[in-house]
């Protein structure tokens, strides 16, 4: 049985309609704001309300500190791709600074081909939309989940639209939401039993990414299991070893830093099981009374209730697999997660190929990775295969993650780069099975 938004009657039948209509979620969105607003279902807009018109400022003229400071920022660093000189034109289309000169900014035909303006006047609107005090109502997450209702994790609109979440109606409150739940919900589709993700050929998991994914399964979903085979008459083995199933974030940062109810959103899709966060890196743990990274040298735990934990590691991996505070690793309750880790880019490249690449491998759990953009992704699993292709299996193809981030980004140091949180996806696990020459 699926749950529905708290809409009148009336709004409900219109909303099943449209998504009969087979149009694009933001196309039905907005003409399910016409429909209410037609029958005088909702009160007048708000002048609060975002649209691309109240939220677009110049960043050099923002009302907000923080985007004029940006803007400075990105004057300072980054070099305008027509001259190699100083960026210090604001482009009137998008309001970010992206040239030299005016000048440059019309000699720029690919910027203007590709109309690369339209993305950077979202990242633009985004961010003055996040600073502007409006109310918020698409932060007031669902909590628990009831037994008798199936979550729909085909993409952002069906999992917000069954798991009971505020209606969204305009890309503003998509973008602030999906880059704060992309985290879990992306952990969550992957081992959640009615994945998204299928198997090759129609899809992306290979046939040892579903033997790793099945045992993961088998741990999340062991009670209903038992509880069917039961009813059944059948008599299954003893129940699993009752402990925390482990998640661990390689090179946590933002992750970590998430409040506990957004992190929660994972753990109301699996009641039975209790989660342990493990977020490691040298910048997992972040003071906020003292507005800074912190290095400890003992695991900093956090408690967010009886079934969810978080636990900050601010050493790398490496270190604590050599030092075995992480033994025994299994299959059926440790997951590995990198996002866009940036294994081949050169700033990371050897500390991830000399120390914490082999030490992942090593404990044949699967590790899941994903990029800012498909090239992102696909640099750094070529890297992997070069590396490591002999001592490895590939879990997951390359592909674009459902519940990436909506939420365009910008590269301060290249204002023409811009890209979106988890964009791609692959999967791959150190190789349990080699083969025996004889």
């Amino acid at each position: 049985m699926l749950c529905t938004w708290t809409l009148r009657p009336g709004v409900r039948s219109a909303h099943r309609a449209l998504r009969a209509s087979g149009l694009p979620c933001i196309a039905r969105r907005q003409l399910m704001g016409f429909v209410r607003n037609a029958l005088g279902l909702e009160p007048p807009p708000s002048p609060m309300d975002p649209t691309p018109e109240n939220r677009f400022h110049p960043w050099d003229q923002s009302p907000v500190d923080a985007l004029r400071e940006r803007a400075a920022r990105i004057k300072t660093l980054a070099k305008c791709p027509v001259t190699g000189l100083n960026v210090e034109y604001t482009c009137p289309l998008s309001g970010i600074p992206t040239h030299h000169s005016r000048e440059a900014w019309e000699q720029d035909t690919q910027y203007h081909a590709t109309k690369r303006y339209e993305t950077l006047k979202k990242v633009n609107i985004y961010e003055h939309d996040l600073r502007s005090g409006r109310p918020f109502p698409e932060f007031d997450f669902p909590q628990e989940q009831g037994y008798d209702k199936v979550v729909n994790m085909t993409n952002w609109d069906l999992f917000f639209y069954t798991r009971g979440f505020y209606s969204m109606d305009t890309e503003f409150q998509l973008a602030a939401v999906t880059k704060m739940l992309s985290y879990p919900v992306t952990i969550a589709s992957l081992l959640a039993q009615f994945s998204p993700y299928s198997l090759n050929p129609k899809g992306p998991i290979t046939l040892e990414g579903l033997k790793s994914l099945a045992a993961v399964r088998y741990t999340l979903y062991s009670q209903s299991f038992n509880n069917s085979a039961r009813a059944g008459g059948v008599t299954t083995g003893g129940a699993l070893k009752n402990r925390p199933m482990r998640l661990f974030v390689l090179g946590a940062r933002a992750e970590a830093q998430l409040p506990g109810h957004v992190w929660k959103q994972l753990s109301y899709l699996f009641p039975e099981q209790s989660f342990e966060m493990v977020f490691i890196g040298p910048e997992s743990y972040y003071d906020r009374a003292r507005g800074q990274y912190v290095r400890s040298p003992t695991p900093v735990v956090e408690k967010v209730d009886e079934t969810l934990k978080f636990i900050h590691y601010t050493d790398y991996f490496h270190v604590l697999h050599e030092s075995q505070d992480f033994f025994p690793y299994d299959p059926y309750f440790d997951c590995f997660f990198t996002f866009h880790p940036g294994f081949a880019s050169p700033e990371n490249r050897d500390t991830w190929l000399s120390n914490t690449l082999p030490a992942l491998l090593d404990t044949k759990c699967a590790i899941f990775t994903t990029g800012f953009d498909r090239d992102d992704l696909m640099n750094d699993v070529a890297l992997l295969n070069e590396k490591f292709g002999s001592e490895m299996d590939i879990l997951m193809e390359p592909t674009k993650n459902v519940f990436g981030s909506t939420k365009w980004e910008l590269n301060d140091l290249n204002p023409h780069e811009v890209y979106q949180f988890n964009m791609y996806i692959a999967g791959f696990r150190g190789k349990r099975y080699h083969t025996i020459k004889r």
